[in-house]
């Protein structure tokens, strides 16, 4: 790590304020102004780390502490002005979330059906996200920084230096309250961090905090989506004052009932099991897992509706329901649904049989693009610890995203929903789960990893805030996929959806996402092919730039003889498998084959399996385990099934 000078007061010139008003709501600090270095000193790479001084001498808050604050909230990158998930703006996520309310929620758009059972009519709801009556403070707090700096709103949204002043004038004011002194030393912070987070619980409060003084402990260096080399020294021996967390009067969260790692916060907020109307019931099932059946996926999502309103939905037992909820702000999680039981949320009954969902705060694309670190680091947390449970492979054939999850039967392939989408950060995600995606073969290997630089990476998509319009530029974790080694050869097209591809947003026919593999099926200068959707799908990988990198394992290829193999959205037990009582469940092949000579990687072998679970009463559910094999696989940007008997495993060439 490289060294950084953390200041905490220079003598000198005061910020000019811009109003009466923003004088009288600055009274507090304006005894604590102290001088910024000259506008303009330092080189282009370094004005950001300059900004942080500046804004910490001049509020006198240390540096490190400005600094580390800022990393968990956006790992210093200023995303050009692009609001977060929650409508929060620059290095140090201010919120103004007026512009980042839902009117529909995730479960009522669109026609997938949440719970994917074919058994049971299918379950559309038209529920609508409550009304917000009035924004809680922890999503206003952009507005809170102009009372008190002075500084315009939109100064504090697209200007990072004046984003950074404002989050030290919020923790400034913070320390204040607390009626704790202005210190040099970082230790004596500890209250002032926990309140910035927005929570308003100690649990929560405390768990925001000592994330922020672990990357103080630790030290961070990193260059950022803008190119602004920043540094944070490390204190391995920091120990901050951790008893003024009783003085912020904040509640006490029970975690009761929860099932959670202890370095998370984590509330009890249950989905209910009722019966109601024509025998009908909600808005989950009663399960005995793992006993029962084995959980081989979670399932990320984000909720397309802020905290409140998806919190409402949830508790609603006409809605629909997933595991755990987590907020942008602080990574405040709520479990909803025990890990033995079956949430309705991913589309496919399969999957949802099989797996544990976790909706995080926020919207795909309009209007915003990226997530704050504080959720990235509480639901790796999370999700590392139900895999330790539940013995859950950390890949992305296990590791899904909802848009990864197949549609079940032909007909509910174009309605299977896209998020989180392709701006979250794939790559980093499992950098935090302690698994980064690394080059295991060498670069003319048979499969590849897709691995791009998550900032530099900048497909164009259409449709994040108008059907048709381009979205601003912005990392992204996909790479596209075209018909031939050139940009001028049409994208690839998804046949299950029967449509002319696009660069919208929640067009997924022609591409790939981070940590996802494929078998390589030619070479071409800078470009690639792999076989996706039964097609070569080709996409640039120049080597100065590369968007993947070597990989090996397995692959299925079909036997010998056939000249093409069926898809399957689900792996459904054969027909005489199912005991008397329980309906056999069709074995319906998708739109989509393997043909000869392709190649696809494996992501697991199972057992056909399926969930029987119509009832209220849970007497007459039974799990059904055939003795047909299926392998998963990666097929395009979803995972697919195959039948293990139509297919040869074989490991990918070096």
């Amino acid at each position: 790590m490289r060294s950084a000078p953390d200041p905490t007061s220079t003598p000198g010139n005061r910020r000019a304020r811009r109003t009466a008003g923003a004088l009288v709501s600055a009274a507090l600090l304006l005894p604590l102004i102290g001088a910024a270095p000259a506008a303009g000193a330092g080189s282009s790479a370094d004005r950001l780390q300059l900004a942080f001084s500046s804004a910490a001498a001049e509020y006198h808050v240390p540096q490190s502490v400005l600094l580390g604050v800022s990393y968990l909230q956006s790992r210093w990158d200023a995303h050009a002005g692009a609001p977060s998930v929650t409508g929060g703006y620059g290095p140090m996520h201010l919120t103004d979330a007026r512009t980042a309310l839902a009117t529909a929620s995730h479960h009522s758009e669109g026609a997938e059906d949440a719970r994917g059972d074919s058994a049971r009519a299918a379950l559309h709801p038209d529920t609508k996200v409550p009304a917000n009556s009035e924004l809680p403070a922890r999503l206003k707090t952009l507005t809170k920084a102009a009372e008190l700096t002075g500084l315009s709103q939109a100064e504090l949204r697209t200007d990072p230096s004046a984003n950074v002043a404002g989050g030290a004038a919020l923790l400034a004011e913070a320390q204040q309250k607390l009626g704790e002194p202005l210190s040099a030393d970082p230790a004596e912070w500890y209250g002032a961090v926990a309140r910035f987070s927005g929570a308003d619980d100690s649990a929560t409060a405390a768990a925001y905090a000592n994330d922020v003084y672990d990357v103080l402990r630790t030290g961070e260096d990193r260059t950022t989506d803008a190119g602004q080399q920043i540094a944070l020294a490390a204190q391995p021996g920091l120990a901050p004052d951790t008893a003024q967390l009783k003085r912020t009067g904040l509640r006490t969260l029970s975690a009761a009932g929860t099932e959670c790692p202890r370095s998370v916060s984590c509330e009890w907020i249950p989905a209910p099991y009722e019966e109601f109307g024509d025998n009908d019931y909600g808005n989950h099932d009663l399960g005995d897992r793992p006993a029962s059946q084995s959980i081989k996926y979670i399932v990320i999502h984000d909720t397309e509706g802020t905290w409140d309103g998806v919190l409402n939905l949830v508790q609603d037992p006409t809605y629909v329901s997933w595991n755990y909820t987590l907020r942008s702000t602080d990574g405040l999680i709520a479990q909803h649904v025990k890990a033995k039981d079956v949430a309705w949320h991913a589309g496919n009954w399969y999957v949802n049989a099989k797996s544990i969902g976790l909706e995080h705060e926020g919207f795909l694309a309009a209007p915003d693009a990226w997530y704050t670190e504080a959720m990235y680091r509480s639901s790796a947390r999370l999700v590392k610890y139900l895999s330790a449970k539940y013995r859950i492979p950390l890949d992305r054939q296990h590791i899904l995203g909802h848009d990864n999850v197949p549609g079940p039967t032909t007909s509910t392939v174009p309605g299977m929903h896209t998020d989180p989408g392709p701006y979250w950060d794939w790559r980093h995600y499992f950098d935090l789960l302690d698994r980064p995606f690394k080059a295991t073969a060498g670069k003319k290997a048979g499969l590849v990893t897709i691995r791009p630089d998550y900032a530099t990476n900048q497909p164009a998509y259409t449709g994040c805030v108008t059907k048709g319009q381009p979205c601003a530029s912005h990392g992204s974790s996909e790479v596209r996929l075209y018909s031939g080694p050139g940009e001028t050869y049409p994208l690839i097209k998804d046949i299950g959806l029967g449509t002319t591809p696009t660069t919208d947003v929640n067009d997924l026919s022609s591409r790939v996402s981070t940590g996802q593999q494929y078998a390589v099926a030619g070479r071409d200068g800078d470009w690639t092919a792999i076989w996706y959707l039964g097609q070569k799908a080709w996409f640039k990988s120049p080597k100065k730039a590369p968007v993947a990198v070597g990989a090996r394992g397995l692959v299925v290829t079909p036997k010998p003889g056939l000249a093409s193999v069926p898809v399957y959205g689900r792996a459904y037990p054969e027909t005489t498998a199912y005991p008397t009582g329980v309906p056999a469940q069709a074995i319906s092949p998708l739109p989509y084959t393997i043909p000869a000579g392709q190649k696809y990687v494996v992501g697991d072998k199972l057992p056909g399996e399926y969930y029987y679970a119509v009832t209220f009463t849970t007497d007459s559910h039974k799990v059904v385990v055939g003795k047909d094999l299926y392998y998963e696989i990666q097929y395009g940007h979803r995972v697919e099934f195959v039948r293990a008997a139509d297919v040869n495993v074989v490991p990918s060439r070096k």
